[in-house]
């Protein structure tokens, strides 16, 4: 079992969000536990007391004395306007020439001071010694897989799917009684109307090994000189058991399938123009990470799924 596009770790707070996937799924524990290697060593991430304690040789650290070191290494800046600024006004250059600037140049193709401080922002700093990758209430997995619970999800005999299919083949020949949703880039809805939008793409390489593990946690993240990003070992997550394993390796890439939308002021201007002619539609719904020029999660996206069904409920019938 392996995630083809990248790990999902399932987490989050919204209770309707779980209620609604639990009738399609039972649920395992999400071992989201992701290390940064770092020259020759690995350190939990993000970074946490144990990072810290590692990274600059102090042992039993408390949470005051972290909080210190942390003073003393940022720089002062009050209003970060991109996510360099943000790195180094929480933790400093050590930290950030270690950890962040590196990943960033490869996963983005920009420099840190080229994008928005949400970049890197989203990223937590933990006080703390807890090893999981996320802190959400809920961090479970679904048991079969997400292949499964989707699979089980459009099993209805008032759901067509047609797979492997350009919508804009069909764009012409379905007219909707009550609404579309569209789900694509929202550039590619209007023909680039007002020039394209700029997304970050991946190359997945997987390596099946005859080991029945060959990394010590799910995720490690290379922010050194290498050319891919991150090598995911999804096992540890799924729960299979199986004498052997396989280790995908992510290389980014500028032009391929969109799958990171790259924030920063140009963007978000281009988008803006999109959203105003989407917002004049009558009976087509822009929802999701291409059709909202933005980073969601899983969870988030299910959300905004279940919120727009209850918007169109209201609204036809």
């Amino acid at each position: 079992m392996v995630h083809h596009y990248g790990p999902h770790y399932f987490r989050t707070n919204h209770d309707s969000v779980i209620q609604y996937l639990s009738r399609f799924t039972e649920w395992i524990d999400g071992n989201y536990i992701v290390k940064s290697k770092v020259g020759d060593k690995t350190y939990p991430f993000p970074i946490n007391l144990e990072t810290l304690e590692q990274f600059f040789g102090i042992k039993d650290l408390s949470v005051d004395q972290a909080e210190q070191l942390l003073e003393e290494k940022r720089i002062d800046i009050r209003d970060p306007q991109n996510s360099e600024e943000f790195v180094l006004s929480r933790l400093g250059p050590e930290l950030y020439n270690a950890f962040y600037l590196g990943y960033t140049l490869k996963q983005w193709g920009k420099h840190p001071k080229e994008l928005d401080a949400s970049v890197c922002g989203r990223i937590p700093i933990k006080l703390n010694r807890d090893p999981y990758y996320v802190e959400h209430k809920f961090r479970k997995f679904p048991s079969e897989g997400f292949t499964s619970m989707f699979s089980r999800m459009i099993n209805h005999p008032l759901i067509n799917v047609k797979l492997n299919t350009d919508y804009f083949a069909l764009k012409d020949k379905i007219v909707p009684q009550k609404a579309t949703i569209y789900t694509g880039p929202i550039d590619r809805f209007y023909n680039f109307e007002f020039g394209k939008l700029e997304w970050r793409s991946l190359d997945f390489v997987f390596e099946a090994l005859e080991t029945e593990f060959a990394q010590e946690c799910v995720q490690i993240n290379y922010p050194g000189d290498t050319q891919f990003t991150r090598k995911v070992e999804i096992k540890h997550v799924t729960g299979q058991e199986h004498s052997e394993t396989v280790v995908c390796t992510e290389y980014p890439k500028a032009e391929g399938e969109p799958y990171y939308p790259v924030p920063n002021k140009e963007n978000h201007r281009r988008y803006l123009q999109y959203k105003a002619k989407a917002d004049t539609e009558n009976k087509v719904y822009f929802v999701g990470r291409l059709a909202e020029y933005t980073y969601i999660n899983s969870d988030e996206a299910i959300l905004k799924g279940l919120q727009l069904f209850d918007e169109l409920s209201e609204r036809h019938f």
